[in-house]
């Protein structure tokens, strides 16, 4: 990871310091393809302690400011994030310490504040606080942090965003008129809202059909939901969040492809359209993302990636949603289905894996034994293709297998046999174990050509 830090190209922005007197000439350095490798590689803990952290500041520091600006930034957190998993050993960070961890992240944050010196965690010589606030808001800053280190955990009950102190209190039993309040749930409730949430996973797929695969008609989509956002009522900015995310995803790696023909790279538009749909779902985005990486010779920023993709799979509750088939609701997952009338439309993109779909003008971000799914047509099924066999010209495959599958590839590439022959253990498992696989035969086929190993 330091490796890949220290050699990856960095970016120039017309951005001046607020603390230079030259400032409308000056040129700031990016780093934001090493800050990627870097949270890519967090673990569920790291990043809950910077979710929190920016919900703490949301709620406590960064209000009533006569200028409606946030003084101290998400940014700003990322980089006291970073520092802090510098200094303390990996063992800290885990779930069971989350409280002690975010009390060290905010205690150094306020010293940060305290010293106006915030530095960045790649080039050390610039401090983001420098000409950042007035002593007057220093001190204002000053004391509201004051109210929350040490940390204690209670401020969290008061945290509006996504209900979390409500949630919080029901949990820890605090609140037992709560549960009074809220209906038991059952298996009726349960199989209901599940295949509820299941259509609309399927919808959401249905609709983020790209038509012609051409670029101006994935933007044009994207404009016309952006319209539809700004003027609509509740339902439909809901059904915009979750339409817009799968569309980006497709845009960046569409670009990334062009990107791989001309030049075998991958450019700063494709990577911020992708990051940009990152949370359509529990995994396909970010497989996307993986497999453009491993196209393009970066073996080691998908061996980053994959790993927390498989992190944030919960295989029990984790259903994989794909438009080629009917749902199968016997196998609806009993964990799917709870958390699915606990929280609604919002928890898709957590429990939900979209299925992974390549279109022709997509070929290069696919490995080579995948590539072969998109020339299966005959011309006798080209005279007698119907409108809605478009797929056939499509490389399409299951979130799960498709991890594993990617996990093998990369693995061998960067010749470690023991994680590939694991990966490969368990691409063998899910096909075999898993019920609701749209695409089982393209895994077997892939298994058996792909690694060349004949046990399927």
């Amino acid at each position: 990871m330091k490796r890949y830090a220290k050699s990856t190209k960095c970016f120039a922005v017309g951005v001046g310091s607020r603390a230079s007197e030259i400032a409308a000439f000056e040129w700031r350095l990016s780093t934001s393809l090493a800050e990627r490798c870097l949270m890519f590689n967090l673990n569920i803990t790291q990043i809950k302690c910077y979710n929190l952290m920016k919900m703490i500041l949301k709620k406590y520091i960064n209000v009533e400011n006569l200028d409606n600006e946030s003084y101290i930034s998400s940014f700003m957190c990322k980089t006291v994030l970073f520092h802090c998993i510098a200094s303390k050993p990996s063992c800290v960070w885990k779930e069971c310490n989350i409280l002690n961890c975010l009390n060290y992240c905010l205690f150094t944050l306020n010293n940060c504040l305290l010293n106006e010196h915030c530095p960045h965690f790649i080039d050390h010589e610039n401090n983001l606080m420098a000409g950042k606030f007035s002593a007057e808001v220093k001190q204002q800053l000053l004391e509201r942090m004051s109210t929350l280190i040490p940390f204690d955990g209670i401020s969290l009950f008061g945290i509006p965003i996504d209900n979390l102190g409500e949630r919080l209190q029901v949990k820890l039993n605090m609140k037992n008129e709560v549960h009074h309040a809220m209906p038991q749930q059952d298996e009726y409730t349960m199989t209901v809202t599940g295949n509820l949430l299941a259509e609309l996973a399927k919808d959401v797929l249905r609709i983020v059909e790209i038509g012609d695969g051409s670029l101006e008609t994935l933007l044009q989509k994207v404009i016309k939901l952006k319209r539809y956002y700004r003027a609509g009522d509740m339902l439909e900015k809901t059904a915009c969040r979750l339409l817009v995310p799968p569309l980006c995803t497709s845009i960046g790696s569409l670009i990334a492809s062009q990107n791989i023909q001309i030049n075998n790279t991958v450019s700063s538009e494709a990577l911020t359209w992708i990051e940009a749909g990152l949370d359509s779902d529990v995994a396909s985005s970010r497989l996307k993302l993986a497999s453009i990486m491993y196209c393009v010779g970066n073996a080691e920023i998908a061996a980053l990636i994959l790993p927390h993709i498989e992190e944030q799979y919960k295989t029990e509750v984790t259903e994989p949603m794909c438009d080629c088939y009917m749902f199968d609701r016997r196998y609806c997952k009993k964990g799917f289905g709870r958390l699915s009338s606990q929280y609604g439309v919002e928890v898709l993109k957590y429990i939900v894996a979209f299925c992974v779909k390549f279109f022709t003008l997509e070929i290069n971000c696919v490995p080579h034994e995948l590539q072969y799914e998109m020339f299966r047509s005959t011309q006798e099924d080209l005279l007698h293709r119907g409108e809605d066999d478009d797929w056939m010209d499509c490389a399409v495959v299951d979130s799960l297998p498709y991890l594993y599958f990617l996990q093998y590839k990369t693995y061998s590439f960067l010749q470690r046999p023991q994680e590939q022959q694991q990966a490969l253990n368990k691409l063998e498992w899910v096909i075999r174990t898993e019920l609701n696989l749209a695409h089982r035969e393209t895994e077997f086929i892939r298994t058996v050509h792909g690694t060349g190993e004949q046990t399927c």
